[in-house]
């Protein structure tokens, strides 16, 4: 699944709003400030209960979290650096709540559509009071505005591995090397011959009628198919205790199984009432650190591919078609080249969270990678632009005493045509996501 960020990049800043705009002007205290924002989050948490839509506000808190992390990095960074940082904020337009510590205000503004962090002295166009100009981003050494570039990206990376860690350590994840019973049903409106047999959800199936089953879930399902109304000795490991039970199949071509199609002129087969998958298993910390690294690895280099196909010509011409077509838009999902809006990355996260904790890991951490690796774009206003720009700078300064300060209105042209192309990215996947939406991948 892909998605993007399509908030404002850290450097843009509102201006403040005049006194008498309907808010409050007045700096509160941060335990006042707190007071409030603990009193709101209890209003918001208890009417989430009552519409019962908890799933979708866990998702959203993900999501302000993800961003407001991102923004941290900026914020952190730019501090360490010795720059003057006036605004932390979640949303845009005017103020909601905030509160000031040190000289900087924190706080949430009325459209919560992104995050950002207010650095004076971005770029060489910008004005900044004399007395300030020595702790602007554009004064500081390369390092430290390299660091600044790059460390929210470096925080979706590192949200990543730890939303895996805890994946692998906590959670558990699927072994693709082993069957394992997950439900154990019925057939035909009585208890099926599993259920009979004995057989319980969360056996790992060792071997049937002596051949070994391990992740071939072939060799169970061609078994039981093939012998109908026959015993069949099937071995499961119980909680490390291997349990030896004889199953007797169902003839499934009379057992009259609700949702279960039988072909024209099909002969009898087997069937026993049970759902298959493979056994959550938990990793331990030292073999979940290295996990961690080599999945991140492999996440990453997949979002690579992905943030190039996002930006090559044949990728544009498809999301049009996404747009007027169904069949496109499901042909894209298969192929893996869908592009999903925030709307839509949102909708597979509530549905990700109803399958369970680990299914919304899942989608989280491939979230935080591909936001990490599209922001580093090369491009304004996405935070690669400032590195590419904080590099481009370290080339002309060279030897030199004085900085070399680029020229950033010579690249506002592009910066247009970027933005042109992310408005348009948007609003194709929206448009697809509301027409078009996906099938849920976890029901």
């Amino acid at each position: 699944m892909s998605t993007t960020d399509l908030r404002p990049p850290f450097t843009t800043a509102s201006e403040p709003e005049p006194p008498g705009s309907g808010f409050s002007d007045k700096v509160k205290s941060p335990r006042r400030a707190a007071a409030e924002l603990s009193a709101a989050a209890v209003v918001i948490v208890a009417a989430a209960v009552a519409a019962g839509v908890v799933d979708l506000l866990i998702v959203v808190l993900c999501l302000v979290v993800m961003v407001m992390v991102h923004e941290a990095g900026h914020l952190l960074a730019a501090k360490r650096g010795g720059m003057k940082v006036t605004e932390y904020f979640l949303g845009f337009g005017p103020r909601l709540w905030s509160f000031t510590r040190g000289e900087t205000e924190y706080g949430i503004k009325a459209f919560p559509l992104g995050g950002y962090v207010k650095i004076p002295g971005m770029t060489n166009l910008e004005e900044v009071d004399p007395a300030d100009e020595a702790r602007t981003y554009r004064q500081q050494p390369f390092h430290a505005r390299l660091l600044v570039a790059v460390a929210g990206s470096a925080m979706h990376f590192l949200m990543a591995a730890v939303l895996l860690f805890a994946l692998l350590t906590f959670v558990g994840v699927p072994n693709g090397d082993q069957v394992a019973i997950e439900k154990v049903g019925t057939v035909g409106g009585r208890p099926g011959p599993a259920q009979v047999a004995g057989v319980r959800p969360g056996d790992v199936v060792v071997s049937v009628d002596g051949k070994r089953v391990a992740g071939n879930v072939d060799v169970l399902t061609s078994t039981i198919r093939n012998h109908p109304s026959q015993p069949v000795t099937v071995v499961v490991d119980r909680h490390g205790t291997k349990q030896t039970l004889t199953v007797t199949p169902a003839n499934g071509r009379v057992a009259r199984e609700p949702g279960l199609v039988v072909p024209k002129g099909a002969g009898p087969f087997g069937i026993v009432g049970v759902t298959l998958g493979s056994p959550t298993q938990r990793a331990t910390p030292l073999h979940a650190l290295a996990s961690t690294g080599s999945g991140l690895v492999h996440v990453t280099w997949l979002s690579i591919l992905g943030v190039g196909h996002l930006f090559s010509p044949s990728s544009i011409a498809q999301r049009f078609d996404q747009v007027s077509s169904a069949k496109a838009a499901s042909q894209a999902t298969t192929d893996g080249n869908r592009v999903t809006s925030i709307y839509g990355a949102g909708r597979v996260a509530v549905q990700a969270a109803q399958a369970g904790v680990g299914d919304l890991l899942v989608i989280l951490i491939s979230i935080n990678i591909f936001v990490g690796i599209l922001n580093l774009f090369p491009m304004l206003p996405l935070d690669g632009g400032h590195v590419a720009i904080a590099i481009y700078e370290k080339i002309r300064t060279g030897r030199r005493r004085v900085m070399y300060h680029a020229d950033v209105s010579k690249l506002m042209p592009f910066t247009y045509l970027m933005l042109l192309f992310l408005g348009v990215l948007f609003a194709t996947s929206l448009l697809t996501d509301i027409l078009h939406p996906m099938a849920n991948p976890f029901s």
